[in-house]
């Protein structure tokens, strides 16, 4: 590990405050409520800012469709939301003394809004044209909420040009009271960042506070789209930055997207669950065994290897408790043989040192400006636990042995061949391309070695972004083209984006079905109803969107096409699950839940899963069931992991808690043909 120690003259806050992290937040039966009670608004403040919501919401209805509504429609629900929810959050007295105003940064969204909304009634939208920091939405495919996002629009930006430019995230720190209304209220903070000439600054809020993770990590992918359809982004030029909680997100996209970025710059934050909980939370985690599995889906440390190809500089005040993170990612990347690069700040906490940051900007700008990240290397290497993760250089993995098991692929290119060894994987596909950037490697013919196989095959001239080589393994042997297609064929397989476990399904455009039926089993149907309230309302909280939800009479032909179907009660009350329980592999009757040989009262228990949906095995079904972890788990971001594997079965005679939907007497994980295993999936 290389360390430069400098000498402090300044430090810069960084971090948004954190609730958390003591010995109280430890305890599952007292747990305090994630985002907390706002402050109560005066009855005329509230009166005032209510009559300006319904002038702005006016407004929004005017406006009709437009391309830029949600630039408009941001402000209307940050306010509606902050009103409707009890989230006015005004902050302390300042060093003056003085409590700010009831509702201010409330009332200064909301005037915003008004600004904004009457030039685009007017046809005007001065914000598309403006440098400095902007405030921009787009609307998520995931749940069709609006979402917010600040750019920071550099000076030298002509938009009349041609010339696209450098784009920096920055992922912000933990805020229990960061409501849309307070990250909109003013122009985000990067004070890790001392900005490169010409660099964009996305700040994305990433659906509130859950370290970028899940639909906050979708958020990420969502605001640099929409970025890219109104600016001159080079796909080239993208460096991950955050700190605190946005370090943890930093080492997060480092790690599991290698090729998306130039550089990488992680300032504190976490880099996996159990030793960082253990450290900072000081608490003892006794995971079950799936749950440890689990870890393997965020685990950073894991994926320490995949910085092979991907510069990367850490900073830590040396003071920091947070410096644990980049800690134990140097000692993980020294296991298999790389240095981390690792700026530390003297007698300094958590934030930066101002000589500190100055060097890591060096580093960084140095680096990009060297293209280092961009460049197509001699050798490169690759590992996942999860086809969810499965873009390295060069290829894209497409087949597992078996999830949640280290596979890995290293390989070198020179001379118009491919040499690959590969561990646990059984398809992948050869890009001519480094990454997803656009550009063609000037080759006409390639010839690719998978461990002992030849195959000397044409690239040809493939100009499309992504296209490449597709071969699989079969008899222990590797075979030029894809395996066959399970969606012709009906031979389901784990697919990248369709292999699990329960949260995947939440990373992509789902709809709650509620059933309209009566249940089988009171007691469960109670239940069922109750969970699904609870999944809703903490969708909301955690991830800042309405959840879509339909009765199971009102599901489409589109909605099966196109969403990922959440539903709730049984085969007798819920009319769509009916058409399809006898294609799970998980059965489910008046007498019992049925998994493999053994069988559960179903008076008293219920299943929850996800599997590719009989209807439309190119989408996910999932059974009563949100996001898996709760109340306790949202009270320091390393918890906020799976807490359910790919099934389960539910004793509800013990009820819902902070931590499970009830007594989990089950659980495992399907297999890579999404069959039940005897083992459960161990």
């Amino acid at each position: 590990m290389v360390a430069r120690l400098l000498p402090a003259l300044l430090a810069a806050v960084v971090a948004l405050p954190a609730a958390a992290d003591g010995p109280k937040d430890n305890l599952p039966d007292d747990v305090r409520p994630i985002p907390p009670k706002g402050t109560e608004l005066p009855a005329d403040v509230r009166a005032d800012i209510r009559k300006g919501l319904a002038e702005l919401q006016q407004l929004v209805t005017d406006a009709g469709k437009h391309d830029l509504l949600p630039d408009v429609q941001i402000y209307e629900k940050a306010v509606r939301w902050a009103l409707d929810y009890d989230e006015v959050y005004d902050g302390k007295a300042g060093k003056d003394g003085k409590a700010p105003p009831p509702g201010g940064n409330v009332k200064k969204v909301l005037a915003a809004g008004l600004e904004r909304a009457k030039a685009l009634k007017d046809g005007k939208t001065p914000w598309t044209t403006q440098t400095g920091p902007v405030l921009r939405g787009y609307r998520s495919k995931i749940d069709g909420s609006v979402q917010p996002y600040w750019l920071v629009v550099p000076k030298e930006y002509d938009f009349a040009a041609k010339a696209a430019h450098r784009l920096d995230f920055w992922w912000h720190g933990r805020g229990e009271t960061l409501s849309e209304a307070n990250f909109m209220a003013n122009p985000a903070n990067a004070s890790g960042i001392i900005p490169a000439p010409g660099a964009f600054v996305l700040h994305p809020y990433g659906r509130y506070c859950n370290a970028n993770k899940f639909a906050g990590e979708v958020d990420t992918f969502e605001c640099l789209e929409h970025a890219k359809r109104h600016y001159r982004i080079d796909e080239s030029r993208l460096v991950a930055r955050g700190f605190s909680m946005g370090g943890a997100a930093c080492w997060q996209f480092a790690t599991h997207y290698p090729t998306l970025w130039c550089a990488a710059a992680p300032g504190a934050g976490f880099a996996e669950t159990p030793e960082f909980l253990n450290v900072f939370q000081n608490e003892k985690v006794e995971p079950t065994w799936y749950e440890k599995k689990l870890w393997h889906l965020y685990n950073a440390t894991d994926y320490a290897q995949n910085l092979f190809n991907l510069p990367t500089v850490a900073y830590s005040g040396a003071d920091d408790r947070q410096k644990q993170a980049a800690d134990v990612m140097a000692r993980e990347m020294k296991k298999v043989g790389l240095e981390l690069t690792h700026v530390i700040g003297p007698k300094t906490g958590h934030s930066y040192e101002a000589n500190a940051k100055a060097e890591v900007n060096r580093r960084i700008d140095r680096l990009v400006e060297e293209g280092v990240g961009g460049r197509r290397p001699e050798k490169f290497r690759f590992v996942t636990y999860t086809l969810r993760y499965n873009q390295g250089p060069y290829v894209a993995v497409r087949g597992l042995e078996k999830h949640w098991q280290k596979a890995r692929v290293e390989g070198t290119y020179k001379d118009k061949t491919f040499v690959l060894k590969t561990t646990g994987i059984t398809e992948l596909t050869v890009y001519h391309e480094f990454t997803r950037h656009p550009g063609v490697l000037d080759v006409s013919d390639v010839s690719v070695v998978l461990d002992t196989d030849r195959f000397d095959v044409p690239f040809g001239k493939l100009p499309e972004l992504g296209s490449g080589l597709t071969f699989h393994k079969a008899d222990g042997a590797w075979r030029k083209g894809p395996s066959s297609d399970p969606f012709t064929k009906g031979e389901l397989r784990k697919l990248p984006g369709l292999q699990g476990p329960i949260d995947d399904a939440f990373m992509d455009r789902f709809v709650m079905v509620k059933p309209g039926g009566k249940a089988m089993n009171a007691k469960v149907g109670e239940w069922a109803e109750k969970e699904m309230r609870h999944a809703v309302d903490h969708w909301r909280k955690q991830f800042r969107g309405d959840a879509p939800v339909k009765k199971d009479t009102e599901v489409t032909a589109d909605d099966i096409a196109t969403r990922n179907l959440v539903l709730w009660g049984d085969p007798q009350s819920n009319a769509v699950l009916a058409k399809i329980a006898d294609k799970l592999p998980v059965k489910w009757t008046d007498k019992g839940v049925v998994v493999g040989d053994k069988t559960y009262d179903a008076a008293t228990h219920v299943p929850v899963l996800i599997y590719p949906n009989p209807l439309n095995p190119k989408r996910y079904v999932v059974l009563n069931s949100g996001f898996t972890f709760r109340e306790y788990d949202q009270l320091n971001n390393a918890r906020q992991v799976p807490k359910l594997p790919d099934y389960a079965v539910i004793d509800v005679t013990t009820p819902p808690n902070s931590r499970y939907p009830g007594k989990v007497v089950r659980a495992g994980f399907f297999g890579e043909k999404w069959e039940l295993l005897p083992d459960d999936g161990k």
